[in-house]
């Protein structure tokens, strides 16, 4: 698995596909792993910095899964970190946040994923953010609510998964710090932990 993956993350940073991307192309590391993670795409500051989730929206993840004892770094290590598109969209043109990436760069960037999931056959998916959580379930999301709180079953990339839902770190957004939000991202972070591949992976 990890030759392929290296090969596979290789021609990844080589992709040029979408011309209104702002690259370089960002990849997690290639490791040998159960569990697969997507975010929505990098910030402005992840390409200098050479890796997914390196800034603010970051930091406020990783304090999360140290409340389940593992590391930024062990976390790092162990857990292929992946996005539904794969270079910064660029800034929204209304309100502060960034671009949300459009239907054809999802679809460009899906072939990546797509043969990520073929090398990995992951056990377990934790999806961060409306835009990973839909391309999991593979259909569109109305509230947050629906999906945050609980292991679910999916259908992805003709591979059947366990994926846990997690709202989007962001400073942009209220709400993981308010009700129900507060308490569905522990209910959450509890259905991680208790996850055989989450055990299997950091105990």
């Amino acid at each position: 698995m990890l030759a392929r993956l290296k090969v596979h993350r290789e021609s990844l940073l080589q992709c040029r596909r979408c011309p209104d991307m702002i690259g370089p192309v960002v990849s997690g590391a290639a490791v040998t792993t159960r569990i697969y993670f997507i975010g929505q795409a990098p910030g402005p500051r992840e390409g200098e910095l050479g890796k997914p989730f390196a800034w603010t929206a970051g930091k406020r993840l990783f304090s999360w899964f140290e409340t389940l004892g593992v590391s930024e770094e062990e976390f790092r290590a162990k857990v292929y970190i992946a996005a539904v598109a794969r270079c910064f969209p660029g800034k929204a043109k209304k309100g502060g946040g960034d671009r949300v990436p459009s239907r054809e760069e999802v679809e460009q960037c899906a072939m990546w994923m797509s043969e990520e999931v073929r090398i990995i056959r992951p056990k377990l998916v934790i999806a961060v953010g409306r835009l990973a959580i839909e391309q999991v379930r593979g259909d569109k999301l109305g509230l947050l609510e629906e999906a945050v709180g609980e292991v679910r079953r999916a259908r992805f990339f003709d591979h059947d998964v366990d994926y846990v839902a997690l709202p989007h770190p962001s400073g942009l957004s209220s709400w993981h710090k308010t009700e129900p939000g507060k308490t569905l991202l522990t209910k959450a972070l509890t259905a991680l932990r208790v996850h055989e591949a989450w055990r299997a992976t950091f105990e």
